[in-house]
């Protein structure tokens, strides 16, 4: 992407490395005529020419935070946050407003609100269907009973910060050893009965090859764990510093072919957004079988229907929820994913876990709708824009939003930091 402004001069960001063909990947999106998106970012809230509705609505309820994290896009770690009933009034005018998206309760980090259960419980209560955690997983970890007491208030998801296999990683981004904790926090909800998705902050020069290691720990975790989202490092919020070479970028394309090259699974086993834009993310679905994943996506990149927002939230929800009933810790008899062992470098090592359904368990079609309800696995990504990469035509088609001030903006577009302009983990 080239851009030229007229205080700035020209400035240009890769934003995708013909990994993929891009002109297929993006086939059947109609570009913006020139009077449209002229108030992109700068006036969304959301604006009459935003095409896409939200199908989920991000609320912060604290900017305290237990890390002090390299990458973080809300820039964590104030000692503010808002009180309980103006997160009440923001619960009750997000499920009225956004015909009851998902709702993502994110921070800082919510589970240092002692009140988090009773606000999931509020927002189930004003009729919003899907509720979900972002978390870094320490207060889950350690205090085994606040994933039960967030079960028994709704909640339905947690998306766990989760970059990889290995602690030197985890000292790389979030300045801590931290895998055991992860580890702990996901057998804590598993005994409570939530479902986890693992996100991961993906940067190039530090686990990018990953991606396969991350995937296989997913698998073996199923179904307590219900696939891996990834997120490519964005440069906003705070971020080591400085307007960033294009080496240290992942793009989507380079995203997707890492992740293939690493599990054995196929491009063709994904498929672009069809809610948001394109560029937006890829996503593919699967069916998880002793920690193999059996395709179900046949993603051809020829143009699909867009959906809507709410057809995209139920879509996504059906393959996160879990069915609490007896679930078991792990879909494996033998992944014991708080076993003791040695911490070993990034293994880079490649796992062949696709499965074709002919060499399946999947015998008939009974079989087969009882492991999609129950052993429904997915693998996705979101990356974020920053001001070098920003696109209107991307920011409104976004159905990813922010509640703030009684608005609802597109999430890079509230988060954005300008070039060059984000605070370093130093400062």
């Amino acid at each position: 992407m080239v851009k030229t402004c007229p205080h700035h001069g020209t400035y240009r960001s890769v934003v995708w490395r013909g990994q993929v063909p891009f002109s297929d990947w993006t086939a059947g999106v109609p570009p913006m005529n020139e009077a449209e998106g002229l108030h992109c970012p700068e006036n969304c809230g959301l604006c009459p020419e935003h095409i896409q509705g939200s199908c989920c609505v991000v609320l912060e309820v604290t900017k305290r935070c237990n890390l002090h994290c390299r990458f973080c896009f809300a820039d964590a770690g104030e000692d503010t946050e808002p009180s309980y009933d103006s997160l009440l009034e923001a619960v009750r005018q997000i499920a009225d407003r956004g015909s009851r998206p998902m709702l993502q309760l994110s921070g800082g980090e919510p589970t240092l609100r002692r009140d988090l259960p009773e606000l999931v419980r509020a927002a189930k209560d004003s009729g919003i269907p899907y509720v979900q955690v972002n978390t870094n997983g320490i207060r889950l970890a350690e205090d085994t009973g606040l994933a039960q007491r967030l079960a028994e208030a709704g909640l339905d998801f947690v998306f766990l910060q989760f970059d990889g296999m290995d602690d030197r990683v985890y000292r790389t981004l979030r300045a801590k050893d931290l895998l055991k904790i992860k580890k702990q926090a996901v057998a804590n909800c598993g005994a409570a009965g939530l479902a986890v998705t693992l996100v991961p902050a993906v940067a190039p020069d530090i686990n990018l090859s990953s991606l396969g290691d991350i995937v296989k720990f997913a698998a073996d975790c199923s179904p307590v764990v219900r696939g891996v989202h990834f997120q490519p490092v964005s440069y906003f919020g705070r971020i080591p510093g400085g307007i960033p070479a294009d080496e240290g970028r992942c793009t989507l394309d380079e995203l997707l072919t890492a992740l293939c090259d690493q599990t054995g699974l196929k491009v063709s086993d994904f498929a672009p957004s069809r809610c948001d834009h394109p560029l937006c993310g890829f996503h593919g679905s699967f069916i998880a079988e002793q920690g193999r994943l059996i395709p179900l996506t046949h993603g051809s990149t020829v143009p699909r229907r867009m959906i809507t927002a709410e057809e995209n939230r139920d879509f996504t929800a059906r393959r996160w929820l879990r069915s609490r009933k007896n679930g078991p810790v792990s879909g494996n008899a033998d992944a014991d994913i708080l076993q003791e062992k040695t911490v070993l470098p990034v293994s880079g090592q490649k796992h062949k876990l696709r499965l074709d359904m002919k060499d399946s368990s999947v015998a008939d079609m009974d079989v087969f709708l009882q492991k999609v309800r129950s052993q429904s696995f997915t693998l996705s990504s979101m990356p974020f824009q920053d001001a070098m990469n920003l696109d209107a035509e991307r920011l409104r088609r976004c159905s990813l939003h922010v509640f703030r001030g009684g608005d609802l903006i597109p999430l890079c577009a509230e988060y954005l930091t300008p070039a060059g302009q984000g605070r370093s983990q130093e400062e």
